[in-house]
């Protein structure tokens, strides 16, 4: 970082940037420079794009928010940059209604908004964004956020190709929400000047309901969400493939080395990851979320390994294997391992049409509670364990979640349409079972204590039962062995 660490970085404070320099906020930039920075520029307008591959799909998203609330300004922001820390920003990662709604990207959609005006029997759909920096002005070089720092955005007549949406100045926006009048509804939580605009015109329960639409209108994916679904799922294969690879390398290192190898096949073939990568080696498998990453691995223990690409289109895989680090699971490691698989082979067989969502969940907790009363772990008979939930102890969580533009997709539903509702075709969720014996678990024999092993797969919802998006990477104990052996070799 150079001399914009010292510089502005709204566009209301980069409106006059010389006149600024001459009240000495940017010393050492003389007249000359300032003139010079004006001119000389090529015309750089891109004239040859297309719509976006779902163009037509997020105008039909649209098309029914708008029947649903009919005679009422809808707000949709995409976000702000985050501080990282001092002058430093997170990636950007725009809203889930935004994409949802617009399919916009990274690179434009920051301080983005989509707005619908209500118009007659339906509504026009407006997205605000920043248009390209003033070069006139010197916001596209004196300006933090200028494209000669952070790059080259489109400019609001691209914009307008890209989405087939009119586009406008998002700068403009807050005032002309002021001044709005009639029904307001505004997505809260990611764009506090535009909620500040509308305090006076909305309600939280109000805005609530437009939330809770959005995301329930998510638990069914189109025909393009399930291909997006499904590149995120096939790359997130290959980074496997990547990691078990270099297995010998992260046992020189540490977790992070896996960290850092599946890492690199989401930024090379997506977006990013879709979710902070889990990879737990040994004991650290019986921690849910561990993604401190920074313990060892060690040949005879399990790696958990629980990651998922992003597309550029910001949809996400969420796949877990639970794998022998030396490539041979051993006896009681085998023995865990197998039940959970039995476990999820019994969850994924209940994932059909017209099944109630929690059917996967309780078919999978059922054969987990079998096998610890089986093994004299917990006293049975299985119904009382199930009754008592006694099994949580070593099972721990949800069987698995719906899955899509979040990794938790679809959270702010209502609880009757989702956990209490009915499996339709065109969902998509994860199956995940998993036993967990920590390392202090007095409770259990000492062979068993250490061992985590869970694993996930994304299944799609069909019209006659179900599809496993993840088939591609072994599951049964004896194919995982395989399959590592072919790749080390």
């Amino acid at each position: 970082m150079n001399v914009a660490d010292e510089l502005p970085e709204t566009p209301e404070e980069s409106e006059e940037p010389i006149k600024q320099r001459k009240n000495g906020l940017y010393p050492g930039v003389s007249d000359e420079l300032a003139e010079s920075m004006k001119s000389g520029w090529a015309d750089t307008e891109l004239r040859d794009l297309k719509p976006i591959e779902q163009a037509g799909h997020t105008a039909r998203r649209r098309a029914e928010l708008s029947a649903r609330f009919p005679g009422e300004r809808l707000v949709i922001p995409a976000g702000n940059l985050k501080t990282r820390s001092n002058d430093t920003d997170y990636p950007f990662r725009a809203s889930v209604e935004y994409v949802y709604l617009t399919g916009g990207r990274p690179v434009e959609s920051a301080d983005g908004v989509l707005v619908l005006e209500p118009k007659d029997d339906g509504h026009v759909a407006t997205v605000y964004l920043l248009p390209r920096s003033d070069r006139e002005n010197g916001e596209f070089w004196l300006s933090g956020q200028g494209e000669l720092w952070v790059g080259r955005r489109h400019s609001l007549t691209e914009s307008e190709v890209l989405y087939g949406i009119p586009a406008a100045d998002v700068r403009e926006l807050a005032d002309q929400l002021r001044e709005a009048t009639g029904p307001v509804r505004v997505v809260r939580g990611y764009d506090a000047g535009i909620q500040a605009a509308l305090t006076d015109k909305v309600t939280a329960e109000r805005d609530e309901e437009l939330r809770v639409f959005l995301s329930e209108a998510r638990l069914v994916k189109d025909e393009w969400e399930v291909g997006e679904l499904q590149k995120a799922v096939d790359s997130t294969a290959r980074g496997f493939e990547d990691v078990v690879k270099v297995l010998d390398k992260a046992e020189a290192t540490s977790e992070r080395y896996i960290e850092g190898t599946f890492f690199l096949r989401a930024r090379v073939e997506g977006n990013d990851i879709g979710y902070g990568s889990i990879c737990a080696a040994g004991p650290h498998a019986c921690t849910l979320h561990w993604v401190r990453n920074d313990g060892p691995v060690r040949s005879g223990d399990l790696l958990l390994l629980d990651a998922g690409v992003e597309t550029h289109s910001l949809y996400t895989a969420d796949v877990t294997r639970t794998l022998p680090i030396d490539g041979t699971y051993s006896e009681i490691q085998k023995k865990i391992y197998d039940a959970v698989y039995d476990a999820q082979e019994a969850g994924i067989a209940a994932v059909q049409p017209g099944a109630k969502y929690r059917d996967f969940h309780d078919a999978a907790q059922r054969v987990l509670a079998e096998r610890l009363v089986e093994w004299e772990l917990v006293e049975g008979p299985v119904e009382r364990v199930l009754e008592l939930g006694l099994q949580r102890r070593w099972t721990l969580h949800g069987t698995g979640h719906m899955l899509g533009l979040d990794v938790h997709d679809c959270a702010a539903a209502r609880t009757e349409t989702y956990v209490e509702g009915v499996l339709e075709a065109g969902m998509v969720l994860t199956v995940e079972p998993g036993l967990y014996f920590q390392a202090d678990d007095l409770t259990v024999p000492e062979e068993y204590r250490g061992i985590g092993v869970r694993i996930e797969d994304d299944i799609l919802v069909t019209a006659d039962g179900n599809r496993n998006l993840s088939a591609g990477l072994p599951r049964r104990s004896d194919e995982v062995e395989a399959w590592m052996a072919s790749l080390k070799g």
